[in-house]
Order: structure tokens, then C-alpha cells, then sequence
């Protein structure tokens, strides 16, 4: 019998992406909106895989814009669609980047309007109410949802949307290489945010030196020119050359933060791009859930098949890790 040679799990999941190109065919003219403008190099990695998919798929981006610098009132041609970022802040927990998601749905009734995949959480029902009366009534409104509990959400409330099921736009950059041999055991890279939750407190107990998060990774110099990033956009709205100067930037803080990485054998992570960029390098990694399932959803839906990752569990307060790679015996925190 021939060999048939099996897919890889994460080359799997970047030609599932290409199920977008329905909605935003090859060769299209888009503006691309809200992109981030931050330190979180998780958001950094959705935007280097979007444009990634753009340039892999002859999509035109005409325009982009940070939720810092686009013009609620633009005139936008009938015939571009508008692509707004993915990721995990749709809902009302980061009000800025929904209001503006909502003010383009609402603002651009004739245009078709993708959201690349995303999270939803809302701990309000009066704000997802509010959601649901101005999506709803948007005849051309495409939803890709990363976890089943978001896309059942959508499927329930938001009638008039097309939703999805897709991973994560990081995916297009598989696979991510590095240089070196590892020299170090382990990195505890947590988040310290309102999404952190309980069952990493097991592995925060046992803080070393080698634990960071996306604001810690990068220095208060580096920090500071994102600072600058953001504000100069705020001020002098549009500017290409602010846009570029940013892209190349963002260069640099995802290059780091993989450099980083490639520094250590096995990566402990409560962030869903910690274990995405963990994957994306082919790097042994544990995934512990965060506040509100987010993780463990991604993980169950989507990256379960790739043999170097593994989800945490809690057991009498404690982490215990049955891996998923090979060649490894059981982790227990």
C-alpha cells in the first residue's frame, strides 16, 4: 500500500482558515479596522496571521485603522468590506474596542462586515442586549467564533448573523522558526489581569524568576514607544507612516517574545496565545484556563490533536498535567 502521509494538527488549522476566503474572496479590497496598538503580543501574533492571510490570498487592504484613528463618518466605497480584528474582546469587558464594533455595524448598514474569530463574553445581559439590536439588523454581518460556547451565544441571540466556527488568524503563521536549543527548564507565563483565574494560582505559588506576562516580557522603554505609538496615531489620524512605523515595531515585539520562547523547554501558560505561539513553534506546553473557559474551549475545539500540547487540570488544588506529547511523563505542579 502507498504511504499516506498524515496532515499536521496545526497545518490542519491554517487551511481551515481558508473557509474566510468565502466571505472575502481572493483579490478583494478591505479595510482592515482595529488592529491593536499594545504590548499584549498576543494580539500582535492575530495581526501578523491576518496580514499573513491577506498577502497569502492577493487580498487588497486599502485601508487600516486602530481603534485609536478610524473616522466613524468615513466614506467607505460600497464594493470593500470591512474586516474588523479578531481576538477576545468582544463583549463588555473591553468597552472600547466593542463600541467601536458596534459603531460600525451600525454605521455601515450596505457594506459587508466580517469579524475575524473571537471570544465573546459578556457579563451583563443589558450589554449583550444592546449588541443584539444593532447586529441583528445588519443584513450582511459574518461572525467567526474561536470556542463552541461563543458560537453558541451568537447562534442563539444574533438570528441575522452568519456565524462560524474558526481558530484563531494566528494559525496562518504556522509553522514559526526558531534558532537555537532551549537552555532553560521551564517559563511560567501567566496573565495578571481581570482575566486570570483561580486554577493558576497553584503554579503562581510557585513564582521563580522564570514567570512573566505579555507586560513584563517587554521593558518600560519598549513600553513606552507603544505609548508614543498610540498617541501619536490618536493625534495625526491615519497616518501611513505612524502605520508602518508601528508594523515594524510589532515586528520586533513578536520577534522577542519568540526568542524568548525558544529559551526554554516547556512553557506553563494562562494565556490562550502563550499556548498558541507555544504550538505555532512546536514547543512543549501546558494551557491553564483563564477566568472564564476561554483556554480550555480553544484547547477542547481546537489544538487537543497537537502532540505537544496539553491542558492543566486542578486536583485538590493543585495542577495535574497528563501530557499529551510524547516522550514525557506526567507533570504535576
Amino acid at each position: 500500500m502507498p504511504n499516506v502521509q498524515q496532515i499536521h494538527p496545526m497545518s490542519e488549522l491554517k487551511q481551515r482558515l481558508e473557509q474566510i476566503l468565502e466571505v472575502i474572496p481572493p483579490r478583494s479590497k478591505v479595510y482592515y479596522i482595529d488592529y491593536p496598538v499594545h504590548s499584549n503580543c498576543g494580539d500582535l501574533l492575530i495581526m501578523k496571521g491576518t496580514e499573513a492571510f491577506f498577502k497569502d490570498n492577493q487580498i487588497q487592504v486599502i485601508q487600516r485603522f486602530s481603534v485609536y484613528d478610524f473616522d466613524e463618518r468615513m466614506d467607505i466605497p460600497r464594493d470593500h468590506i470591512l474586516v474588523l480584528h479578531g481576538g477576545g474582546n468582544f463583549g463588555d469587558l473591553y468597552l472600547m474596542h466593542q463600541n467601536l464594533r458596534e459603531k460600525i455595524v451600525e454605521n455601515y448598514p450596505h457594506h459587508r462586515i466580517v469579524l475575524l474569530p473571537q471570544t465573546v463574553y459578556y457579563q451583563s445581559e443589558e450589554a449583550l442586549r444592546q449588541t443584539v439590536s444593532i447586529f441583528n439588523k445588519h443584513k450582511d454581518l459574518h461572525l467567526y467564533l474561536r470556542d463552541e460556547k461563543s458560537f453558541q451565544l451568537i447562534s442563539d441571540h444574533f438570528p441575522n448573523c452568519k456565524a462560524r466556527l474558526m481558530p484563531d488568524m494566528a494559525h496562518q503563521l504556522w509553522p514559526i522558526p526558531f534558532k537555537g536549543s532551549p537552555s532553560k527548564e521551564r517559563l511560567n507565563f501567566l496573565r495578571m489581569d481581570i482575566e486570570a483565574g483561580d486554577e493558576q494560582a497553584a503554579v503562581a505559588s510557585q513564582m521563580q524568576d522564570n514567570t512573566l506576562d505579555w507586560h513584563t516580557l517587554y521593558n518600560r522603554y519598549e513600553r513606552k514607544l507603544v505609548q508614543w505609538a498610540g498617541g501619536g496615531l490618536r493625534r495625526m489620524k491615519g497616518s501611513k507612516l505612524l502605520q508602518l512605523g508601528w508594523r515594524l515595531y510589532s515586528d520586533y515585539l513578536v520577534n522577542k517574545a519568540i526568542r524568548r520562547f525558544a529559551k526554554y523547554e516547556t512553557i506553563y501558560t494562562s494565556r490562550l496565545h502563550g499556548h498558541i505561539l507555544s504550538c505555532l513553534m512546536a514547543k512543549p506546553n501546558v494551557l491553564i484556563d483563564n477566568s472564564y473557559g476561554k483556554n480550555s474551549g480553544y484547547y477542547h475545539l481546537w489544538t487537543h490533536k497537537v502532540n505537544t500540547a496539553n491542558l492543566a487540570e486542578t486536583i485538590s488544588g493543585s495542577i495535574s498535567v497528563k501530557p499529551n506529547y510524547r516522550e514525557k511523563q506526567t507533570i504535576t505542579v
